[in-house]
C-alpha cells in the first residue's frame, strides 16, 4: 500500500524507506488510511494538505493520523469540511504483532475512528436542528456503526468583539476491530472504509446544499 503522509519515528524504531513523492510501509493500519484516502479523492474532495498529520506519542507509542477534506473551490477556509481521525493504540500493535508472528491473538487489534463535520463562515447563528435534517445515518464502518454526539455551535469574534462568525459541528466516534478475515484480506479494508468516504462525500454535498449565508473565503 502506498502512503504519502509525513512521518516521524520513534526513538529507537527504523523509518520507513522514503522516496521523493510517496513513502512505502506495509501495515495493517497504514492499509486503511489508504483505503479511505483513495476513497475521499474518488469522490473529488480536496485534501485540506496542512492539515494532514501523522503522529506518534513518544510516551505512550499510540499512532494517530489526522486529516480534513472539504469540497472543490470552496476557498480558504471552505464553508464545509470533515475532519477525520484514525488511532491505532499500543496494544493494538502488540496484538498485531502476536498475530504476524503467531498466527493468532488474545484480543483482535482496534483502530478508533473519529469523523467531525463542520459547516464554518456562517453571518448568523445556525439552528442545529435544520442542519440535523439533512445530515444522514451515522455512518457505518464494517459491522460497527459510529456514535453521534450532539451538536457544537461555535462563536469566532475577532479583536473588535463585534460581528463574529459562527460554526456549528457534529461529531461521530467508534471502533473498527480488525477479526482474522480483516487481518487476512486487505480488500475488506478497501470496502470498509471506502464505505466511509462515500459517506463523507454525501454529508459534505448535502451541508454544502444549506441554504445558509456565508462570509467570502479570506483572501
Amino acid at each position: 500500500m502506498w502512503l504519502a503522509a509525513p512521518w516521524i519515528a520513534a526513538p529507537g524504531t527504523v523509518s520507513p524507506t522514503v522516496y521523493p513523492e510517496r513513502t512505502v510501509l506495509d501495515h495493517v493500519f497504514t492499509d486503511a488510511i489508504g483505503a479511505l484516502r483513495e476513497a475521499l479523492e474518488a469522490a473529488r474532495l480536496e485534501r485540506l494538505a496542512l492539515e494532514e498529520h501523522f503522529q506518534v506519542d513518544v510516551m505512550l507509542g499510540d499512532l494517530t493520523w489526522e486529516t480534513s477534506y472539504g469540497l472543490p473551490g470552496e476557498g480558504d477556509p471552505p464553508r464545509v469540511r470533515c475532519d477525520l481521525t484514525l488511532e491505532w493504540p499500543t496494544w493494538s500493535q502488540t496484538a498485531y504483532r502476536q498475530w504476524t508472528l503467531d498466527g493468532e491473538s488474545g484480543e483482535p487489534p482496534q483502530i478508533t475512528i473519529e469523523v467531525v463535520l463542520r459547516v464554518q463562515r456562517l453571518v448568523g447563528a445556525p439552528d442545529p436542528t435544520a442542519v440535523i435534517l439533512v445530515l444522514p445515518d451515522p455512518p457505518t464502518v464494517g459491522d460497527v456503526q459510529l456514535e453521534a454526539a450532539g451538536p457544537t455551535v461555535e462563536t469566532i469574534y475577532d479583536r473588535g468583539l463585534d460581528d463574529p462568525d459562527w460554526a456549528i459541528e457534529f461529531s461521530y466516534e467508534g471502533t473498527y476491530e480488525l477479526d482474522e478475515e480483516a487481518l487476512e484480506d486487505g480488500a475488506l479494508l478497501d470496502d470498509h472504509f471506502g464505505a466511509l468516504g462515500g459517506w463523507v462525500s454525501g454529508a459534505l454535498v448535502r451541508l454544502g446544499d444549506l441554504d445558509l449565508v456565508f462570509r467570502a473565503p479570506d483572501q
